[in-house]
């Protein structure tokens, strides 16, 4: 649940084909039935609770099945057992889970009435009312203010803006923390904050029906008999944020369930892990085998009756009407309630109890604790722990997730001189990260104080009026489409279209070239404490296609100069022959640029001859208003301007990712987790971070793009990555027994030649995502090591993710930090939230979350991985303590006349899961641990076992029945033995009934306490008290039950009286349990000597290690820089959209005027304080403006951070 009401139960009632609605007419809206604004996200209410979570709880088959035992057990014909010895834990079970559940529900309601009772001004009977959420109806028309969140889908009607824009922040909705423009039409905008107009206006609006599309709507308004087309540029989704716009007015389109961001809410699911799935299956096996067993022995019973039950009629009479059929019948119903103790419900307590165990280990790791935020890592259900330590693919989103979203100026290349590197005293060259001395801006009033520089030789440069550095800086401060707002002199804030922009003004800033404002017509800037204006003549708008812009200027002297950026292949094409030996110089810094994963721009420029420009601008204007091919005219003209240009030189950007992530990625996938990126930046973008987190690396063979525009060059460009993976692979083996696995419908692992990347974008992954195509995707892509999916929409990565799911046997888990990664988190099997500067929504639709993606490692290698080691663990000894208990039983039928006479004491039944053998095995389920976590960071390859579940499967859970069926021969048949005519050292019988099951209870408690101890890998104080405390226990109840007080009190509840001092004094007692445990272990003992010398795992090897280096633990690898040495040319550092330049040039993108300074010097003006924020070492472009981590003042905490995540209930 989240504050927008992002998990979604319920689906709309009927499907919609257009939505009609006229603005401030209810009644006339209220006949179509729209939904309400309202929102609910909780599943019961006071009266629904008791009966709807009480059949969800029976739906799980061990609850069902000891209800069923619980209602044998009343019948007194066939119950051997007391009550109480189920209701009790079933009871404790069921309550437990609903009161879980119960306190979920509770903060869903809560989270809902947060919500539906937040304010909002609605016009109403031509007045401003303040309303609730919930309240608010579709048609109607509302007022927003700055640094509100948009209620519902509106269609914005007019602002306090100019040209009637309004500024959003999309964070909570596309992860991304660039500032988006919206503009309303025209005749809407006229009508401004005229309540009178507002209330008057009646215009309908006929639009698409709600959908899950972001980026499109279509859609026409009808007013005052005129028709005028809509867009997704006039419509406010909810989930965005006003910023920097006093106040808009919209039009309700859709509310609440209907709103686009609902509508990509992806379906709650429920998530069990695949031990939970495989359990079940072992219970209705296990169930089957009781049925088996009980079958046998009532067979046994009717022969028993039939050839000596004859004998006993004399003194034990039976009930007029009971043949021996029917006696079988009964003794069949006895066995299930006896031999029920093989899945007994003290397994599901624990099992909870040692999952919530490890959810604390994992909220208490303060190696997981992000200090600079104060974000503690969060375990958000405790159902998925052991999941964990099995997770195969790993699905991240970029933004924030990776990266940092910051953009740093980091390095630059001016008429052949490298920049950016710091030198000491000895000139040698210094990572900028290490040290220290960093460039001193004082003499720049209107620097940037966040932002740093190491290199002094480039501030140098400036002061001296080196011509090239000042026309390079230049460039920066006029060939962009950057906003500058000035609300108070010397006070600048940078609005960028994207942080790339956003870096280069701001490095052009602190280096004496400040960007003050603009106008459609003209750019002002500060060169060295000059104000200077310059007339802006055009701007040759960024496509992905031309992968570069200019500007035409005029300078205030007159003279015209066009200004270039843009990728360095493309703008070396358009260079001037004498460049050459220029180019060649800034060829060699571009590539050690990318070698350092930086994204890379060219810049060049040349001056513009006046008459020509003149006639070029005639034409310019003649394109720009054709009808015709417009933008293939226009795309000649810019190729016509744009040649013979002069090389100024490169910049080199820093998309700052993370700390830690290249690390982590490595540490991955030597634990043979592969990671798919999905995210919705564009190609070149998204490769260039690939490289820069070693998830794409020069090593690789090929890296295949898949950009198809069509279903037929999509499936074409796949198979031809498929041959070149796999050369031998046959005509339309996709579909051939081969490529599929077993079950017919799951794809089989397959090794590629080599090592190769998959990129594609998102309009092919809309092709190859189609179900004639995806198997051939989904195949191609687990074939290469690391896959990169481009331009995607959140719909699109949960297909991606349940592409995964449905055919590769395989844990998958996603990550991501952005409403946009919601549908992806929920579809995985895993979810985990980055609770970072996108909002809070991933969190809180989240498994698992933490602050930094490096702490993923942490969270699978070592908490994971102790997990399901742990689970794994206590399910094995479980099943065999437990088998082995319930075995004793079958064997003793056969000497009791299959009576169902049970072979310990009544007491000891219902104290054995419960007192004498519970605490040892949660100990050890909550402690032990092969290897510590230095050591598993160390081998990350200990982690894939838990992929292949070695640990517990079907094939484990096998060889310990077999065991717990060799252990129960020995426990039955050797005190049977030990006890035959034998007498006792004072000539008395040892062998009566309650001595035989004292002592074959003994044996068992201390058989199980030794094989505890083989199990167990890692000896703590606490395990040891429980071990040896348990025992001690059991021998303080054992004597207290079997005293005489007792006996006095209660004759018919201890009938064992004297039993324990009588039998636990004879030495061929103790001998007898010594004999017993030993050939009890000497099996597992001589397996496990033998499988270690022989064929050893890695677990044992590393463990072998860990013996060999006990009292000098190796030192963690220390964390040093990744530097690629690379002849790829990095990824241009342009992450623009196409039709700013238009936007700037007509003005409609202006606020209001900055307050300039026109004194010739510098303004007598503090240092400025920009709206960018410091991260990390150096200051980066922050595109919102403001602090990345800090709140809005002011303005009330929303449920996204006031909600707690709904935890899964247990089983």
């Amino acid at each position: 649940m989240s504050f927008f009401g992002l998990d979604c139960f319920t689906e709309p009632e009927r499907a919609e084909l257009e939505r009609k609605l006229r603005a401030n007419d209810r009644e006339y809206n209220r006949s179509f039935k729209y939904a309400t604004n309202a929102i609910k996200t909780s599943k019961y209410n006071l009266f629904t609770f008791l009966p709807l979570n009480l059949f969800e709880q029976f739906q799980r088959i061990a609850n069902a099945y000891f209800l069923v035992l619980l209602v044998l057990q009343l019948i007194p014909q066939i119950s051997s057992l007391s009550w109480f010895t189920t209701v009790v834990p079933l009871v404790l079970v069921l309550s437990v889970t609903a009161a879980k559940d119960a306190t979920d529900d509770i903060n869903r309601h809560r989270s809902d009435k947060r919500v539906n009772n937040r304010k909002v001004q609605v016009l109403i009977d031509r007045k401003l009312r303040s309303e609730k959420w919930m309240d608010v109806q579709v048609g109607d028309i509302i007022k927003l203010e700055n640094n509100q969140f948009v209620t519902a889908d509106l269609l914005l009607l007019s602002s306090s803006e100019p040209l009637n824009l309004v500024y959003i922040e999309t964070a909570e909705l596309d992860g991304e923390t660039n500032l988006k423009v919206k503009q309303a039409l025209p005749v809407t905008g006229d009508l401004g904050d005229d309540i009178e107009k507002l209330a008057d206006f009646n215009g309908e609006v006929r639009c698409e029906p709600p959908n899950n599309r972001l980026d499109r709507f279509s859609g026409t308004l009808t007013f005052a008999g005129q028709k005028y087309p809509l867009d997704n540029e006039k419509i406010l989704l909810r989930g965005c944020t006003l910023r920097n716009t006093d106040w808009c007015f919209g039009l309700v389109l859709f509310g609440g369930q209907e709103t686009k961001l609902m509508q990509n809410c992806g379906k709650t699911t429920f998530k069990r892990t695949s031990i939970d799935r495989l359990m079940n299956v072992l219970v209705l096996c296990i169930f089957g085998f009781l049925v088996f067993m009980c079958t046998i022995l009532a067979i046994g019973n009717y022969i028993w009756e039939k050839n000596n039950g004859s004998n006993f009629t004399v003194f034990l009479p039976r009930e007029d009407g009971n043949s021996e059929a029917f006696s079988a019948f009964l003794t069949f119903w006895s066995y299930i309630i006896i031999l029920n103790t093989v899945v007994p419900i003290s397994l599901y307590v624990s099992v909870e109890i040692i999952r919530l165990g490890n959810s604390f280990y994992i909220d208490w790791d303060r190696k997981m604790y992000h200090s600079s935020s104060d974000t503690p890592a969060e375990a958000r259900t405790t159902t998925l722990n052991e999941e964990l330590g099995q997770i195969k693919y790993i699905f991240s989103d970029k933004t924030g997730t990776l990266t940092q979203n910051i953009m740093i100026f980091n390095k630059c290349s001016i008429n052949g001189k490298s920049y950016g590197d710091a030198y000491d005293y000895t000139s040698q060259r210094q990572d900028n990260s290490e040290h220290k001395d960093p460039v001193d801006f004082s003499f720049n009033p209107l620097a940037d104080p966040r932002f740093v520089f190491y290199d002094h030789s480039l501030v140098e440069a400036v002061k001296l009026d080196n011509p090239e550095v000042h026309t390079f800086f230049r460039l920066l401060a006029l060939c962009h489409t950057v906003m500058a707002e000035e609300k108070q002199e010397g006070e600048l804030f940078y609005q960028a279209q994207s942080p790339d922009e956003g870096a280069l003004v701001t490095a052009a800033r602190n280096f004496g070239f400040v960007f003050r404002s603009r106008t459609p017509e003209s750019i002002s800037i500060m060169e060295m404490g000059n104000q200077r204006n310059y007339e802006l003549l055009a701007i040759l708008d960024f496509n992905n296609v031309r992968k570069r812009m200019s500007v035409i200027v005029r300078s205030p002297e007159g003279k015209l100069s066009l200004y270039c950026k843009g990728a360095d292949t493309i703008i070396y094409e358009r260079l001037d022959q004498s460049c050459s030996k220029l180019m060649d110089v800034t060829t060699e810094h571009l590539n050690e640029f990318a070698g350092e994963g930086l994204r890379t721009l060219a810049l060049a420029y040349k001056d513009l001859d006046e008459g020509y420009f003149s006639q070029w601008k005639q034409r310019h204007h003649e394109a720009s208003t054709s009808l015709e091919d417009k933008d293939t005219k226009l795309d000649k003209l810019y190729e016509e301007i744009e040649k013979d240009l002069l090389l100024l030189g490169a910049t080199a950007i820093e998309d700052k990712l993370q700390d830690g992530v290249p690390q982590t990625i490595e540490q991955l996938a030597k634990a043979d987790i592969k990671i798919w990126v999905l995210t919705g930046d564009k190609q070149e973008t998204a490769e260039n971070i690939g490289y820069s987190c070693n998830l794409l690396q020069e090593e690789m063979n090929d890296i295949f793009i898949v950009s198809g525009h069509s279903p037929e060059e999509v499936r074409l460009e796949l198979r031809n990555a498929q041959n070149t993976m796999k050369p031998q692979r046959e005509a339309n083996s996709l579909l051939s027994p081969e490529a599929m696995g077993k079950s017919g419908n799951l794809v089989e692992e397959e090794m590629a030649d080599g090592e190769y990347g998959l990129v594609i974008n998102g309009h092919s992954l809309a092709y190859a995502l189609e179900s004639s195509m995806e198997l051939e995707f989904l195949r191609t892509a687990c074939l290469c090591k690391a896959v990169i999916c481009c331009r995607v929409t959140p719909l699109q990565k949960a297909q991606v993710v349940e592409l995964v799911k449905k055919y590769k046997k395989a844990v998958t888990l996603a990550i991501g930090d952005g409403a946009n990664d919601v549908s992806m988190i929920k579809a995985a099997h895993i979810g985990v939230g980055i609770s970072g500067q996108e909002g809070m929504q991933a969190v809180l639709s989240s498994d698992y979350s933490f602050a930094q993606f490096r702490f993923l490692q942490r969270l699978l290698l070592v908490h994971g991985r102790w997990s399901y080691l742990r689970m794994c663990k206590f399910l094995r000894y479980f099943f065999y303590k437990n088998f082995t208990f319930t075995f004793v039983h079958f064997w003793f039928a056969f000497f009791c006349g299959f009576s169902a006479q049970t072979v310990y004491d009544e007491w000891f039944i219902t104290l054995y899961n419960l007192m004498y053998t519970a605490l040892p095995v949660l100990g050890m389920s909550l402690f032990d641990q092969d290897v510590n976590d230095v050591w598993s960071f160390q081998h990350p390859q200990l982690y894939i076992p838990g992929q292949l579940n070695l640990y517990f499967s079907k094939k484990a859970f096998f060889k310990c029945a077999i065991h717990s069926c060799y252990s129960s021969l020995v426990l039955f048949f050797i005190p049977y033995a030990a006890l035959h005519d034998t007498l006792r050292e004072d000539g008395k019988d040892a062998a009566d009934y309650q001595s035989f099951a004292l002592l074959t209870q003994t044996c068992l408690l201390f058989a199980v306490s030794i094989q505890l101890g083989l199990e167990m890998s890692y000896w703590t104080a606490v395990n040891t008290f429980f071990v040896l405390g348990s025992l001690a226990m059991y021998f303080v109840v054992t004597f207290t039950m079997y005293s005489n007080g007792m006996f006095l009190i209660l004759p018919a509840a201890f009938p064992f009286i004297g039993t324990a001092r009588n039998s636990l004094n004879q030495p061929n007692v103790w001998l007898t349990i010594i004999l017993t445990s030993i050939l009890c272990v000497l099996p597992v003992v001589t397996y496990r000597f033998l499988l270690i010398q022989l064929c050893p795992t890695i677990n044992d090897k590393v463990m072998y290690k860990v013996r060999q280096a006990r009292a000098t633990p190796p030192p963690p690898p220390r964390r040093t820089r990744i530097r690629r040495t690379s002849s790829r040319r990095s990824g241009y550092a342009f992450s623009h959209t196409q039709g700013y330049g238009d936007l700037v040039t007509s003005g409609r993108f202006l606020r209001r005027p900055a307050v300039v300074s026109w004194s010739p010097g510098f303004p007598p003006v503090g240092r400025a304080t920009s709206g960018f924020s410091p991260m990390g070492r150096s200051a980066g472009y922050s595109p919102t403006g403001r602090p990345q981590s800090s709140k809005v003042p002011d303005v009330e905490a929303t449920s996204l951070q006031m909600y707690r995540a709904i935890k899964d209930p247990p089983l």
